[in-house]
């Protein structure tokens, strides 16, 4: 575990983040056509040691529990599978490029859907369709999406820092998930821990059918940080 980073999910309340794990808005950049094509790192909040993010999604200290799962009787019980992902995702196989796809872990940022959708594209030959593959699939914040190298066996996987992000997703104006990036550590309420991965995303509405993991709810009941 490095730095000593590392989200615990707590019982009914909030994730708490120990080891001073950096914590930032994440905004979804969009082009004309209202498509997500890129991430814009926002606003940086200043370095704790420790610090508890809601769960819940009625904090009116949000990002930040303020102790209002106890007054609403918020129910956080964690349902996703713990198989790790490469027992959950269906492959869709390319002539250069493999698609990775475990659909339950979908947090709706919609990074796939440009240049005529990613599985689309990991079919195509050619330098340009695997650029693209390759960009939109790594975009993901869920880690729903990974492609790999046919030649190598790799995961092309972007070099993210170990970092909290706040997503934040102008075009659809709601606030998306927590976006554990770069590998660390989540352990659940009952002490195991989850497959450690380069993209999580954790729900912060609170509505998840899928928790502790987003499943894209947020944007279904116009989700935001600052109501």
């Amino acid at each position: 575990m490095a730095n000593g980073f590392k989200v615990t999910v707590t019982k009914n309340g909030p994730y708490l983040v120990t080891g001073g794990v950096p914590l930032a808005k994440q905004h979804i950049v969009t082009n004309a056509h209202g498509e997500s094509i890129d991430w814009k790192e926002g606003d940086a909040y200043p370095d704790s040691a420790n610090y508890a993010l809601c769960r819940c999604g009625e904090s009116s200290k949000k990002p930040f529990c303020d102790g209002t799962h106890k007054k609403v009787g918020f129910d956080g019980t964690e349902t996703a599978s713990r198989e790790p992902y490469a027992k959950l995702a269906e492959r869709t196989e390319g002539p250069t490029l493999t698609l990775t796809d475990a659909q339950s872990l979908c947090a709706f940022g919609r990074f796939c859907d440009p240049h005529g959708q990613v599985w689309n594209l990991v079919t195509q030959d050619g330098a340009h369709a695997r650029k693209l593959a390759i960009h939109e699939a790594g975009c993901c914040p869920a880690g729903r999406l990974v492609v790999i190298d046919n030649q190598t066996g790799q995961a092309l996987e972007p070099e993210l820092p170990q970092s909290i992000g706040l997503v934040e997703d102008t075009a659809k104006e709601v606030s998306g998930p927590i976006w554990v990036r770069g590998g660390i550590t989540i352990t659940g309420a009952d002490g195991t821990d989850y497959e450690v991965r380069n993209r999580v995303t954790l729900c912060r509405c609170g509505q998840s059918k899928n928790k502790p993991y987003c499943d894209g709810t947020h944007a279904a009941i116009g989700f935001r940080d600052d109501k």
